[in-house]
């Protein structure tokens, strides 16, 4: 089953569309969607080394453009829209005892969420939400967005081959760590917080 959707992703990633599918999924995980644009990017980059750069570039504007959704769904549709999605990820009570501190100390957040896989979206929110100061907000996003992406597709590019080797050799490993550090994501924000 594993390399049947390894073999799946693979072929999305040399579609005519993928670098459509992973701007979208890059912009969308910034503030709504659970699920990291590493999971097109990887084998986008593995299968066309050569565009490395383009794909990096992508991922890092489309998230940069989602974070700045992110930071109006905090900003201005915090009730409607911004307390449900912190609710989901089990933080709709962490906004008062958090509000203060993040305004002195959030651009330090937002670059740690923003270069790991700490989900995005909830300090995108929570930026908003609190007014985090908004240049501070979009320097650090670009900083770490671009610092994610440029590391991940640069990595590939250089050591790409024995990487791809690597995984298919042990598709079930890399699953379950991909697995691990999406879930360790959810439980940071839930600890962290």
């Amino acid at each position: 089953m594993i390399r049947r959707l390894y073999d799946w992703v693979f072929r999305l990633a040399e579609h005519k569309r993928a670098s459509w599918a992973l701007g979208i999924i890059s912009f969308l995980e910034s503030s709504v969607f659970p699920i990291p644009p590493d999971i097109l990017l990887i084998p986008m980059v593995l299968a066309k080394k050569h565009r490395w750069i383009f794909y990096a570039t992508l991922c890092t504007v489309a998230s940069i453009f989602g974070a700045f959704l992110g930071y109006y769904i905090g900003a201005v549709l915090y009730e409607s829209i911004g307390q449900p999605i912190l609710a989901f990820y089990g933080k709709e009570d962490a906004f008062g005892s958090v509000a203060a501190w993040y305004n002195k100390w959030g651009g330090w957040g937002v670059l740690f969420a923003a270069i790991t896989p700490f989900p995005y979206k909830v300090l995108t929110i929570f930026s908003g939400a609190t007014g985090l100061n908004f240049l501070t907000f979009v320097i650090v996003s670009i900083i770490g967005r671009g610092l994610r992406f440029f590391i991940v597709a640069g990595l590939l590019y250089k050591i790409g081959d024995p990487i791809r080797e690597f995984i298919e050799k042990r598709l079930g490993l890399m699953f379950t760590l991909a697995i691990v550090l999406l879930l360790g994501g959810f439980v940071a924000v839930k600890y962290i917080f």
